[in-house]
């Protein structure tokens, strides 16, 4: 839709050659305004030659000057009051404040170049002028910055403390110092009139100290706004609900969700790291797949338009596809990314989530142990030597014990150990029955659809994961729990089990390590086992991945593989209870929220 000029405006526009016209109509476009040659104001001929087209231009310069710079300055004006979007009485108020200083398409300029002073940021600054003497001052400079308070001391005198990336700057504005200060003294008292918390300003001057000792760019011009707030930013929210549906908000009131984005950072370098330095090779492999395969989940399933309509997935794991690249040819290999699981929501558990994968060809239970224990342990001196600085508003982890070597808890013993009671055959076609009798015995609530895998994994939470509090891996795991991994019969106990190991702290898995399966012959056979654990409307149109079973037909070597939520080691070193308290935009229910927030 075209812009048009509202009955009855009127403006005003005084150029070089001092000629000042107004416009009073009925509604016109406002790009060309052509409608106004038909205007009986005579004020308005001299304007005919400019609003049509194929007319050559009057001889008088001063004349076009005056159109074209009032057309540009118009069309910003009515451009920015048709789109303010929804107001509030807050909002309201502050448009009429900014409108009082200039026209609203004026506020948000572009950075230029300034010949008179580099621009820097605030981290710079800050560093550079740390060590400024009392009586020294610096090169003139710009800054931006997001301001954070305004104290005005008299009328001619003002502080202004900015923040920009965690940094933050004392500016001081006096008029007697700003350059041409007698003609800047107007605009000063409009600067002083209009900027507000949260506004972005550019600053133009040079580093000083102040008689308190501290740091300060003195301003030598009128500060200048950026990108002005439209709202009340307050000090603090207490609100919950509020700053789940407006992530910014937390940001710009609280310093902890910027922490834990640093946090997140840290860790991920530090596996990155530490996995780089081993001479793995950091690989990317795809989202989609017709077979979102690699775990016991269920996948996200969409439909990809140029082929056909065919159902696609998102992947649960990129744990295939990176044994793809072992069959391949590569030794070690590791990709950290994320992955998808259309399940429930809860503190530890976020449908979408970060993950890091790595398979090493030759690796075995013990090496993939010595790993996690070194990289966890490692990780843990980084965020301890770092979290004064990066990360202050963040509590240690309580009672953490990172001792070398971590305890291990094998899967059965310590489940028929704690019930006193054996478990039944898992590898009889009646296990199911015989685990659910088992139950009974120890009045212990079936989980809901009761497959073999949710039975087992139920002792596991019941008799197990409590006993984990300190770092402790939990090993040889019933075959039904680990059909990616090699298994064979553990000759104390009888049982079919699997070269599985996972890492729980304070009662959290945090890790996922086994020796793969590499036999075609006994992937297919344990594929088709899952199969049947799941009724048809849980299977959600899974079928065994034979493209995945001919890849392995190809040979693919002893090979080691682990996974590790990194979300959760966020959880670990933040000291955090909720997997939303570590997620920039919460879980899937605040996003959601957001969604419908807007």
């Amino acid at each position: 839709m075209t812009p048009t000029l509202a009955a009855d405006f009127t403006y005003s526009y005084t150029s070089d050659a001092n000629l000042t016209f107004h416009i009073l109509a009925p509604a016109v476009p406002v790009p060309t305004l052509t409608r106004i040659k038909s205007m009986s104001r005579p004020t308005l001929h001299f304007l005919r030659p400019y609003l049509t087209r194929g007319i050559e231009p009057a001889v008088k310069p001063e004349l076009a000057r005056a159109y074209c710079a009032f057309q540009r300055r118009f069309a910003q004006t009515i451009a920015a009051d048709a789109y303010t979007g929804r107001h509030n009485v807050e909002k309201q108020k502050r448009l009429e404040q900014l409108r009082k200083l200039k026209n609203l398409g004026e506020y948000h300029p572009r950075l230029t170049h300034d010949v008179n002073g580099e621009r820097v940021s605030l981290k710079v600054f800050n560093e550079k002028y740390k060590t400024l003497e009392d009586t020294q001052v610096g090169e003139r400079v710009s800054v931006f910055g997001r301001v954070r308070s305004v104290r005005m001391l008299g009328s001619k005198l003002m502080f202004v403390d900015i923040e920009r990336d965690s940094q933050r700057l004392q500016i001081m504005i006096e008029v007697k110092k700003l350059d041409n200060h007698d003609d800047a003294l107007e605009a000063f008292k409009a600067f002083k009139k209009t900027v507000a918390r949260g506004d972005w300003v550019s600053f133009h001057g040079h580093a000083i100290r102040t008689s308190t000792g501290q740091l300060s760019l003195l301003a030598l011009r009128v500060p200048q706004i950026l990108a002005p707030c439209l709202h009340h930013l307050p000090e603090k929210v207490e609100n919950a609900e509020l700053l789940a549906r407006n992530p910014h908000v937390h940001q710009l009131t609280s310093d902890e969700p910027g922490h834990i984005l640093r946090l997140r950072a840290i860790v991920y370098d530090s596996v990155r790291q530490y996995l780089t330095k081993s001479d793995f090779l950091e690989v990317e492999t795809p989202t989609f797949d017709v077979n979102a395969g690699g775990a016991i989940a269920r996948p996200f399933e969409t439909v990809a338009n140029e082929l056909s309509n065919m159902p696609v997935r998102l992947r649960i794991a990129p744990e295939l596809n990176l044994k793809r690249l072992v069959v391949g040819g590569q030794d070690k290999v590791f990709e950290i990314g994320r992955a998808f699981r259309n399940e429930g929501v809860d503190n530890t558990h976020n449908p979408e989530f970060s993950t890091c994968e790595f398979y090493e060809v030759g690796a075995t239970l013990d090496s993939l142990i010595g790993r996690t224990e070194e990289m966890i342990c490692g990780m843990k001196k980084i965020t301890d030597s770092l979290r004064s600085t990066e990360f202050p508003s963040l509590q240690e982890p309580e009672g953490l014990n990172l001792s070398r070597p971590f305890a291990q808890l094998p899967f059965i013993p310590t489940i028929e150990k704690a019930s006193g009671r054996k478990l039944p055959d898992l590898s009889a076609e009646t296990a199911t029955k015989d685990l659910m009798s088992y139950f009974g015995d120890l009045n212990i609530d079936i989980p809901p659809n009761p497959t073999l895998p949710r039975l087992l994994d139920t002792l596991a939470e019941h008799y197990i994961e409590p006993l984990c509090v300190d770092p402790t891996f939990i090993t040889h795991h019933p075959e039904a729990l680990s059909p990616l991994s090699k298994s064979y019969v553990c000759p104390e106990t009888n049982q079919r089990i699997a070269s599985r190991v996972e890492l729980f702290i304070n009662g959290r898995e945090y890790v996922n390590a086994y020796e793969e399966e590499n036999s075609p012959f006994e992937q297919r056979r344990k594929f088709m086992q899952q199969l049947e654990f799941h009724s048809e409307s849980e299977q959600g149109g899974r079928e065994v991945d034979e493209s995945y079973l001919e890849v392995l037909e190809w040979g693919m070597p002893p090979t080691g593989g682990w996974g590790c939520g990194l979300d959760r080691l966020v959880m670990l070193f933040a000291n955090k209870k909720r997997i939303a308290d570590v997620l920039p935009f919460g879980t899937l229910r605040n996003v959601v929220s957001i969604a419908k927030n807007r």
